[in-house]
Order: C-alpha cells, then structure tokens, then sequence
C-alpha cells in the first residue's frame, strides 16, 4: 500500500500544480525524485509533525491540495490540536495518510502504534475516512481526493486482503445469509474465514467514515456485528444511529484497549487482540448463540 501511494501520489505532483505534498522525514526518500522536480510542491520539514500540519492547512488556503503522511501516531495523535484548528477551525482541507496502522510497527513499540486514530477524528467534523484492504483498491482513493478539498483520512497498512474490491462509499455485500458481519478494509478476508458454514450475511466497506447507514439499515436484521482494524467500539455510535428505532443487538470487535506490551508480529498482535480468523470465529458465535 505504501509504495502505492508513494506511485500515485508522485503522478498527481506531475500531472496536476494544484497537488501539493508535506513531510516529516517518514518516506522523503521515497519521494526524492518528486520533490526534485517539485521543490516548491514537495515540503520535508523534518521531525515535526504538528508543523507539517500548519504548513498544509497554510497551503490549503492559497488554494492548494495537501497530501500529508507520516506513521499514524505521528500524523494523527501527535498533531491532533493542530488538525483541530488549522484545518477544522480554518474550515481548510487536507488529504492525511498514514502507515502503521494500529500495530504495523510492532518492533517498533507502542510510539509507533495507533489503534485510536479513527476514534481521534470521530470528534472531529466533515471528515472522510478510508481504510483500505488492498493496495489496488489505494490509487482510486488518492485520485477521488484530489477532485475536491475535504477533510480525508487514507490509512494505510501492510495487511491485506487476497483480492481488492473496488467500489463506493456503500456496503458490499459479499455473501448473504442470517445476521450482518461487517468488515472494515483488511478484515475482510479473516471475516470470511472465522464464517465459513456460519448462516450471515458477510458486507465489506473500506469507507467507515461517513458510514452507510442506508445500507446497514436495509442489511441488518436483528443483529449485527462490526469488525474493525482499530479500537474496538469506534463506530458504536454511528452504528446506534443508523440503526435507531430499529430493534437491534450489536457486537463491536476491534483493538482492545489493552496495550501488549511484548514486540512479536502484526500477526501476533491480532491474535492477542482476537482479531485473527480464530478469535473472531470465537466472538461472533459466542454473541449469536
């Protein structure tokens, strides 16, 4: 996903002088050829992140397009006022993508994890937020950013699904049956495992944000389950609303909110997290029985 976005990004710098890119050191190598040829366009500011977040609110109003990115802990938790008040307040937009994800950077410790930063810009309003599943699906979403000036979030992360599915802000259903299993970009194919020869409707979406409340009202029946790639419960209220006045039980499997202390792997950060096709296999049927 990364070298995607490292791909499409440096094509829309060429192809488009409204494009606009701004660093902190994570990936400004892999943007060097671009900010050659684009030195007034391609801003590395070093270390500091809440800066980079002034500067693309800063080029914003002169009528630019921002892309900003660095590890989500960097660009998100760390620069969080500055997102509240150089772009929210300022009524500026800004395209943010991040890396990392909620445990990518497992080696790396918990400075480089961010299982809360969906949460973060739930307080937040007009933002767009993408969690893809698979770098095909990281291209489209780049290029639908650069048409307009919102607020968007692109979360990047090295889990993926088999296959991409590219679509809209609606949900996808993949496979229908009995209560609705919803999964959120790189669930997806952990979802669709943990269910094999469960009686559910399985829908996909790597657009939470806003949520297809339309589509989650016309797929859920009584119950309904949420799987998402950060912390458990994020979009409990969007879920509650979209589904008021509709009697409904509902399950919300994420990040706990339990830090794992202990390095491992991605892998073994889901699997602690229950996460895994085994964990979730575990949670969905415990809460249809």
């Amino acid at each position: 996903m990364r070298d995607t976005f490292v791909k499409t990004t440096t094509e829309l710098l060429d192809d488009d002088p409204r494009t606009a890119l701004v660093l902190a050191d994570i990936s400004a190598d892999a943007f060097g050829p671009a900010m050659r040829r684009h030195p007034d366009r391609v801003l590395n500011v070093g270390i500091r992140e809440q800066l980079m977040i002034g500067v693309a609110g800063g080029l914003a109003l002169t009528g630019m397009r921002p892309y900003v990115h660095s590890y989500a802990p960097f660009v998100v938790d760390r620069a969080y006022e500055q997102i509240k008040l150089d772009l929210g307040h300022q009524d500026a937009g800004a395209v943010l993508v991040s890396i990392g994800a909620s445990y990518d950077g497992s080696a790396e410790g918990y400075t480089h994890q961010s299982p809360g930063d969906v949460a973060l810009l739930d307080t937040l309003e007009c933002w767009t937020v993408h969690v893809p599943g698979h770098r095909d699906e990281v291209g489209p979403m780049l290029r639908d950013a650069a048409r307009h000036d919102d607020r968007v979030y692109i979360r990047l992360t090295v889990q993926e699904n088999e296959i991409p599915h590219i679509g809209g802000p609606t949900l996808q259903v993949i496979r229908r049956g009995g209560p609705l299993v919803v999964a959120v970009g790189p669930m997806l194919d952990p979802v669709v495992e943990a269910t094999r020869g469960m009686d559910v409707t399985v829908a996909y979406t790597n657009a939470p944000r806003p949520l297809d409340a339309e589509g989650l009202r016309l797929l859920a029946g009584g119950e309904v389950v949420m799987v998402e790639p950060y912390l458990a419960g994020t979009s409990a209220r969007q879920v509650s609303e979209a589904l008021s006045g509709v009697p409904h039980r509902a399950l919300h499997l994420g990040v706990g909110h339990h830090e794992i202390r202990r390095y491992g792997s991605w892998q073994d950060h889901a699997k602690a997290h229950g996460l895994d096709a085994a964990g979730i296999k575990a949670k969905i049927q415990k809460f249809l029985d």
